[in-house]
């Protein structure tokens, strides 16, 4: 019996002394009562949102926290915010999740838990494992923006392969090789962003196509019906040529293009 007794009751103390209580009131970080570290507080983007500097008790600026506004975020999830905290005397950076409402209690907990303040200003190596340990790793988000323009124009291809419509170049395509009777191709926007990964079988007489678009992470096999033969093609540009036009039409018309 004393001996199943003890692992408990070192358990409850290692426990007792790990835990930290962490407080905050009027602009301060108060860890285990006693006074932490100093933050003042900048109101952004109409008060929804909210920057921070950390100071030490003796004034030195020592973090630096701003919403990072270029991540992609669960859309299913608002309950939070990437911040990007610049550890200012340690020279490091990382990525946190704060909580959406109730931004500044959750930072200074965030701050409060992470034993990263020694003697003044931040410790290199415990910087270092809090953001190993507590960091996001979160995707860049991605913009997908179209080429303003009329979408009732016809769409031509280029010698350089870039795709035109309305006197506009709104995208661009690249052949990336052939296997077992399919052709495989990318379709990019203007700016690089590659919006589609399309194969077929079949050439310009091709019925269907597996396409994959990027902004929607979707994958599927589509319908190309085509009833006129096609038995000579211009295989100056793409020896696939009308083929991809079919395509970039249907891109276009489900908005990717």
């Amino acid at each position: 019996m004393q001996k199943a007794f003890l692992p408990l009751v070192l358990f409850f103390c290692c426990t007792s002394l790990s835990a930290q209580d962490v407080e905050y009131k009027k602009g301060m970080i108060i860890v285990d009562g006693n006074d932490y570290a100093r933050v003042e507080v900048e109101k952004q983007n109409f008060g929804l949102t909210k920057s921070f500097e950390v100071f030490s008790l003796s004034g030195k600026k020592l973090i630096i926290a701003v919403v990072a506004t270029e991540f992609d975020q669960d859309k299913n999830d608002n309950t939070y915010l990437f911040y990007r905290l610049s550890f200012l005397t340690s020279k490091q950076v990382g990525i946190f999740k704060v909580a959406s409402l109730g931004q500044e209690k959750s930072f200074a907990k965030l701050i409060g838990k992470s034993g990263i303040i020694i003697k003044d200003t931040t410790n290199d190596e415990k910087v270092r494992d809090f953001i190993a340990a507590k960091g996001a790793s979160p995707r860049i988000a991605i913009d997908y923006s179209m080429v303003p323009r009329s979408r009732s124009w016809p769409v031509s291809i280029n010698a350089d392969k870039t795709i035109e419509q309305n006197s506009k170049i709104i995208g661009s395509f690249k052949p990336t090789g052939s296997y077992n009777g399919q052709d495989f191709y990318e379709f990019q926007l203007p700016s690089g962003i590659i919006i589609a990964k399309i194969s077929f079988a079949g050439g310009n007489n091709a019925q269907n196509m597996e396409v994959f678009t990027a902004k929607d992470n979707n994958k599927r096999i589509v319908p190309m019906p085509e009833k006129d033969k096609i038995i000579v093609a211009d295989t100056s540009i793409d020896k696939n040529l009308f083929m991809l036009k079919r395509v970039a039409k249907w891109l276009i018309d489900y908005q990717y293009l």
